[in-house]
């Protein structure tokens, strides 16, 4: 949405002044409506769930006129910071392994309300669309105070607005006890109403893409799973897991991306395959235009397909040589099995076979001892 996120304070007349981190969004005024009505139906859905309270959504919703047309503004309850600073504040830059669980455990109680309640897909799941909360209200009203004495540094650009730097520190942890994940940005959910309705279109960040995804067979809630489940390898050991997703261009190949789950996660089933080959050659509703104005009609067309001849891989060169208990070095070995044994249940290629949301958080490895 090329949108921008300040802090400021906003208040009605009746209610008292506070600090809120504000989205403006550009002038693509429909998108960014829609994103209001998605945070609006997840707050309201069900107020009285706990997993609400991991999906940060705007308390207050404005517009704005500037010079190139309507701004809609999202305004939130602050944040500390994106979980892929977090881990800088502890020792040698990892987060403890009880923490993670804590988080993990948290995030799929989130998955849980946003899967079952409101039938939505997220989409969008990466370490910068978890943002973690502060642990206590007096952080933001030090740093406030403090630009009374010492205000952010800004620039004025070319139309003489001023452009303040960015600020992600706020000091060190006060303490943990107080601090849960929050998962944000509903700008690419998929609202899926129906057992009958599926996605069609390409969703996700490459690294964490599921492979129905790629392959064109359709996804739901439970591609979500699989791309968090990813995402672990980001938190536990600093790296992602799939590492040949992008040619010496930076381009994203799918084909490489597929041979990397075909050593790590293991050769996809049979019945995927057969779903992948009788929709070969469907074609979207809509055909999609990218940046590089190249316009596509269909996932195979959008990810470079075909990648199956019959039952056979036409890719086999590309399979490393890469095991996924190896991936995991910092890991002792009973954790290790544990963790395996949690997380092939989100990395399963038939998206059936995942576990939900609500199932994983109560999968032993979460226990804390």
């Amino acid at each position: 949405m090329n949108a921008k996120t300040t802090k400021a304070t906003f208040r009605n007349e009746d209610e008292p002044e506070g600090v809120v981190a504000l989205k403006i969004a550009n002038t693509n005024w429909h998108r960014a409506d829609n994103e209001r009505a998605i945070e609006q139906y997840i707050a309201e859905k069900d107020p009285s769930h706990c997993g609400l309270a991991v999906l940060r959504t705007s308390s207050k919703c404005f517009e704005i006129s500037g010079p190139e047309g309507r701004h809609v503004c999202l305004a939130y309850k602050p944040t500390r910071e994106p979980l892929w600073l977090f881990p800088r504040r502890f020792i040698d830059g990892i987060t403890p392994c009880p923490i993670i669980k804590a988080y993990i455990r948290i995030l799929l109680v989130g998955l849980d309300y946003l899967h079952t309640e409101c039938k939505m897909v997220h989409a969008d799941l990466k370490l910068e669309n978890i943002m973690v909360s502060f642990e206590d209200p007096a952080v933001m009203g030090d740093f406030m105070n403090d630009q009374f004495d010492q205000p952010m540094e800004y620039k004025i650009d070319s139309t003489g607005r001023p452009v303040y730097q960015r600020h992600n520190d706020f000091g060190p942890l006060r303490q943990l006890r107080n601090i849960i994940p929050k998962i944000v940005d509903f700008g690419h959910c998929a609202r899926l109403d129906s057992d009958d309705d599926w996605g069609i279109y390409p969703i996700q960040p490459d690294h964490y893409r599921a492979p129905e995804v790629v392959l064109g067979c359709g996804w739901r809630m439970n591609t979500d799973l699989w791309n968090l489940g990813v995402i672990l390898w980001d938190l536990i050991e600093g790296k992602e897991l799939f590492r040949q997703v992008y040619d010496e261009q930076g381009r994203y190949q799918a084909k490489a991306h597929l041979a990397e789950m075909i050593a790590l996660p293991g050769p996809p089933p049979q019945e995927l395959i057969t779903r992948y080959r009788s929709l070969l050659k469907y074609q979207w509703p809509q055909p999609i235009a990218t940046v590089d104005d190249n316009v596509y009609e269909s996932s195979n067309q959008f990810f470079g397909g075909p990648f199956f001849d019959g039952d056979e891989f036409l890719h086999n060169d590309l399979i490393p040589d890469r095991n996924l208990a190896d991936t995991l070095p910092s890991l002792e070995e009973k954790e290790k099995e544990n963790f395996l044994s949690f997380v092939k249940l989100m990395l399963a290629w038939h998206p059936e076979e995942r576990r939900t949301a609500r199932e994983l958080a109560e999968h032993p490895f979460l226990r804390l001892k």
